[in-house]
């Protein structure tokens, strides 16, 4: 017997979700809000265990539990959703539904079975391109015209489930990591509220053509190579902007390069073609690249002609080229 008549015969549209949601960095927490401000029932907050951070390193909640508790929601923190304990303490919601956004554990099949509805994704990505875990990254690195967001009903297999809505979002010339992430976690947030609120929703298998997988991002990716085109390099310095940040050597110090556009010049590769207080004009494999604000290992972030006040840099200087 359904141990919540009164609510199974109260959901589905135009009544609020009895939801779980499990996520962890900043891009689910605006999900996770705009489920709050919908007026679904939020029973539970499930969110990777708080983490070292800062100078003082001390344990630091994520987003999402931060959001969670300023809501008075529950949260559950447990390492691995593979312990039987575990397992108990997510079916005992009698969950509808279960939103999963960035939350960064592997769901189980026990699990994805337990709410009323299954569990549902929000991916960063048009799927089948950019399953995995860097979808943002990856398509700013690939120069891809668009992303995205898909929400998805989850499988057992790594972002394979069929896409219940699907949105997709220009990327511009200037985009970074960041406002790529600001705004499809916005359109993600917007596309999970109209799925909660039409539940149940036909789902569609994904393309069997045009799959890609967005690994994760490691940090020695970041370094510069001057050997490629200057396009490459702008795409470069902004998928890695705000993490890890693109770095280049300079007379063996590492110099992170926030903000660069691609500019006709040519030169031996790494070599500063000219100086001024706006931009230090570096050739590439192809091309050449006006950096515009950068940073020394240990300062801030800092424009062109703040920086060369503390580090002189002149045409004819060269960074460093990869090992």
């Amino acid at each position: 017997t359904d141990p919540h008549p009164e609510q199974a015969r109260q959901t589905g549209p135009g009544h609020g979700m009895r939801v779980i949601f499990a996520g962890t960095p900043e891009f689910a927490a605006v999900a996770l809000r705009a489920v709050i401000a919908a007026d679904h029932e939020v029973a539970l907050v499930l969110t990777r265990p708080d983490r070292p951070a800062g100078r003082g390193m001390s344990l630091q909640p994520s987003p999402v539990k931060r959001l969670a508790m300023e809501n008075a929601i529950e949260v559950f923190q447990p390492l691995t959703l593979k312990e039987p304990s575990a397992q108990q303490r997510i079916a005992a919601v009698g969950a509808d539904v279960m939103v999963v956004a960035a939350y960064g554990l592997i769901v189980p099949q026990i699990v994805l079975d337990m709410p009323r509805f299954g569990c549902i994704n929000v991916h960063a990505s048009l799927l089948p391109r950019w399953r995995g875990a860097a979808p943002i990254q990856r398509a700013l690195l690939a120069g891809d015209a668009e992303s995205g967001v898909c929400i998805m009903q989850m499988e057992a297999g790594l972002d394979t489930g069929p896409v219940l809505l699907r949105a997709a979002s220009a990327i511009a010339t200037d985009d970074n990591a960041a406002t790529l992430h600001d705004r499809l976690a916005g359109l993600g947030a917007q596309l999970i509220v109209e799925v909660l609120d039409k539940l149940p929703l036909p789902a569609e298998a994904q393309p069997a053509t045009g799959l890609t997988y967005a690994h994760k991002i490691e940090k020695q990716e970041a370094l510069i190579d001057w050997s490629k085109d200057a396009q490459a390099l702008d795409r470069h310095i902004r998928a890695f902007n705000p993490f890890p940040g693109a770095q280049a050597q300079y007379g063996g110090q590492t110099v992170k390069l926030w903000r660069a556009e691609p500019v006709v010049g040519a030169g031996e590769k790494g070599l500063i073609l000219s100086v001024d207080r706006n931009r230090i004009v570096v050739a590439c494999g192809s091309g050449a690249l006006a950096v515009s604000e950068l940073q020394k290992a240990g300062g801030r972030r800092l424009p062109v002609r703040e920086f060369l006040a503390g580090h002189p840099l002149k045409a004819g200087d060269r960074f460093d080229l990869p090992a």
